[in-house]
């Protein structure tokens, strides 16, 4: 079969690779472009390190439940532009790691990458979707809940950009309630992903954070002319009443409800548990939300010109 040049751009567009590396793996795979891609997973590995300094900042947060439902992981992979990240090679690797964390049970990053896939292990699926896209892509961190007798259920927001698993504590649990705790279980993942709330009930708060929320209040009220020569004590109850509000905003629990504000997420759980015959009980929630905390590249088109330009 004759190589075009055509072939040889691009194999080098899918993989980064030099032309004559992408033109010698396309003679050794008779043109075929997907078995090129494979020929070269070698090669990948250094293209893996010369990616390494890049800034990879978009990417996805993907959930994977099993069957039973008792265990749940999120992943959050990342890749440098939006595209790749809508890419089927992208989507699908997301898929990929997040099944692979949930069979594995691998609550670390450097454990996740060890796990054998039907492809090979994780890192070398990375590695081989790195050099596809010819972006450098990495598996930034896991997350795995796990509880015998509890529901795991997950949400993820726009296609990616955040995602929550909720862990919900079932004692009842039947074939024939099981939809609705399930649907009850994802309800509060979306809660989780419109409100972030950082705790799920008032003992899960910090006595450091409460603290330093009580000051607050009391130096409020002591810069209220209504209240500055009020007795000590009666501030300390008057700040103690306010000190609700603030559980009330922070714990999950006490929310009112996004799709029914008239209650909150524990009365909502309440009333599931009753109409189900059931005992409940909310445990803990994780929260990712994709690329927080990676600075993002920024370009300068006049810079970029000017280099050019120079040439």
């Amino acid at each position: 079969m004759e190589i075009t040049a055509q072939d040889v751009a691009k194999l080098r567009e899918i993989t980064g690779v030099g032309l004559m590396a992408c033109k010698k793996a396309l003679v050794a795979t008779n043109g075929d472009i997907d078995k090129a891609c494979e020929y070269l997973r070698e090669q990948g590995l250094s293209i893996v390190a010369k990616k390494a300094s890049r800034i990879a900042a978009e990417g996805a947060v993907c959930a994977h439940i099993c069957g039973c439902k008792e265990i749940g992981a999120l992943v959050e992979v990342n890749c440098e532009s939006d595209f790749v990240a809508k890419s089927d090679v992208f989507v699908e690797l997301c898929k990929t790691i997040a099944a692979a964390a949930v069979d594995s049970k691998a609550d670390d990053v450097d454990a996740l990458k060890a796990v054998k896939t039907a492809n090979g292990t994780v890192d070398e699926l990375i590695t081989a979707a790195t050099a596809k896209t010819g972006e450098k892509i990495s598996l930034r961190r896991v997350a795995i809940q796990q509880c015998g007798g509890a529901i795991e259920e997950a949400y993820i927001h726009m296609g990616g950009k955040m995602g929550t698993l909720v862990e919900l504590k079932v004692e009842g649990r039947t074939d024939a309630n099981t939809a609705e705790l399930v649907a009850l279980a994802h309800d509060v993942a979306m809660h989780v992903a419109a409100f972030q709330p950082p705790y799920v009930r008032k003992t899960d708060v910090p006595q450091d954070a409460v603290e330093h929320e009580r000051e607050i209040i009391k130096q409020q009220l002591m810069n209220d002319e209504k209240n500055s020569k009020k007795p000590e004590q009666v501030l300390a109850k008057i700040a103690e009443n306010k000190l609700g509000k603030f559980y009330e905003e922070n714990c999950l629990l006490y929310q009112a409800f996004a799709k029914d504000p008239s209650v909150t997420v524990e009365q909502l759980i309440a009333q599931v548990a009753k109409k189900t015959a059931t005992k409940l009980e909310l445990v803990r929630f994780t929260k990712f939300v994709m690329g927080e905390g990676i600075e993002k590249r920024t370009d300068n088109l006049a810079e970029e010109v000017a280099k050019l330009s120079a040439k």
